[in-house]
């Protein structure tokens, strides 16, 4: 099961950081996502990030603006988004699979991702 919270209304160039609980497993081996759905579009990859390495990736439109992490002992992770934009407004879902399903490439379409938390609404106003 998966709790995301954190979301909120906030200004162009502000912060905000969103935050997603797991129960029911350990952070052995799995890839996590974040992903958004923007009102008439498609739901999209944001970040991912391995629980066994550490390794993160990035949406070409948030790199060097969110950091994506994990914190093994409270069974979290954190997207940490910075200097928001009018255009990342959407409703921000994780999502979890175990690693190996995607071959180890952390990357991924929704489909491919098992379970995934309720969303929380990120809404930055211009």
């Amino acid at each position: 099961q998966l709790q995301a919270c954190g979301g909120g209304l906030v200004q162009a160039g502000g912060s905000l950081r969103l935050s997603c609980a797991a129960s029911g497993f350990t952070f052995d081996d799995y890839a996590f996502g974040w992903f958004r759905q923007a009102p008439g579009k498609e739901r999209e990859g944001v970040s991912y990030i391995s629980t066994s390495d550490g390794i993160t990736t990035y949406a070409d439109s948030v790199k060097g603006r969110f950091t994506i992490s994990s914190d093994n002992a409270k069974n979290t992770v954190y997207l940490q988004m910075n200097s928001l934009k009018p255009e990342d407004t959407a409703v921000y879902y994780c999502a979890v699979v175990p690693y190996y399903r995607l071959g180890y490439i952390l990357t991924g379409t929704p489909d491919k991702f098992d379970y995934w938390g309720q969303g929380t609404l990120v809404t930055v106003s211009s």
